[in-house]
């Protein structure tokens, strides 16, 4: 059930993130997860709910939860 791969030097993580609607939505759940200490790059699809995260080592789950309670919805899991 886990999306992540790694790659020469980063790991891509994709996640499931309920309730997001749009492109704010998209940015609020980005600009979280992007804060967390490790975090190159993050694309949020508001469409699909799909959160993709790509760091330089696994991220702690509840981290990403924490960062994306914050935002204001849900992480559902690991798409």
């Amino acid at each position: 059930m886990t999306a992540q791969t790694d790659t020469t030097g980063s790991v891509t993580t994709v996640y499931q993130v309920s309730g997001m609607s749009c492109g704010h939505c998209e940015g609020a759940v980005s600009g979280e997860i992007s804060q967390l200490s490790g975090v190159s790059s993050v694309t949020a699809v508001a469409s699909t709910g799909e959160v993709t995260v790509v760091s330089a080592a696994p991220l702690d789950d509840e981290a990403v939860r924490a960062a994306v309670d914050e935002a204001g919805f849900e992480l559902a899991g690991k798409a």
